[in-house]
């Protein structure tokens, strides 16, 4: 994997990397991470990409390798309270374990929220990061996914989650 293109966006600044579920743009600047994006092709751009930046795309590397399975990044992704709630818990996913809709909605207080907790987490603008594809249905079903339900279950699988089996694996 490898940093391929970088963009000037309203002070923001991207780079699309390769990686095994195909390329990421990470959008940021040298404080923040914005968004992480699957896009369908590289640009060919370059320049010097903001800290941050850099940052992330290196820890993606490493992830993606198995040398990581921890973000230490600086995230600001803009959305809702809501969505910042459900956000902010999909933190307490650990790596090779996953969830619920439903016990997500627990979680943040609202056991009727279970729908809206989906849509939240479909508009997730910095997944992998923010774990959402850690969230399954209740009856272990791997239900939608911002970037395909191809791409979720190759990252369960890639941290160890057997599928089919993941009832027993919550966090």
């Amino acid at each position: 994997m490898s940093e391929e293109s970088i963009y000037d966006i309203d002070h923001r600044e991207y780079v699309v990397i390769d990686s095994p579920i195909g390329f990421l743009r990470i959008t940021g600047n040298n404080d923040y991470i914005f968004e992480i994006a699957f896009v369908d092709k590289k640009t060919q751009l370059g320049s010097e990409a903001p800290k941050e930046v850099s940052k992330c795309a290196v820890q993606l590397q490493e992830y993606f390798s198995k040398a990581r399975k921890t973000f230490d990044l600086a995230l600001k992704p803009a959305g809702t309270d809501f969505q910042q709630s459900v956000w902010n818990e999909l933190h307490n996913v650990s790596y090779g374990k996953t969830t619920t809709y439903a016990r997500q909605a627990a979680k943040i207080g609202d056991l009727k929220a279970i729908r809206a907790v989906g849509t939240a987490n479909g508009k997730n603008p910095i997944p992998i990061v923010i774990p959402c594809h850690r969230v399954i249905g209740s009856n272990g079903s791997m239900t939608g996914y911002a970037g395909g339900v191809d791409k979720k279950g190759w990252l369960l699988r890639h941290e160890g989650v057997i599928l089919g089996t993941q009832m027993d694996m919550f966090s």
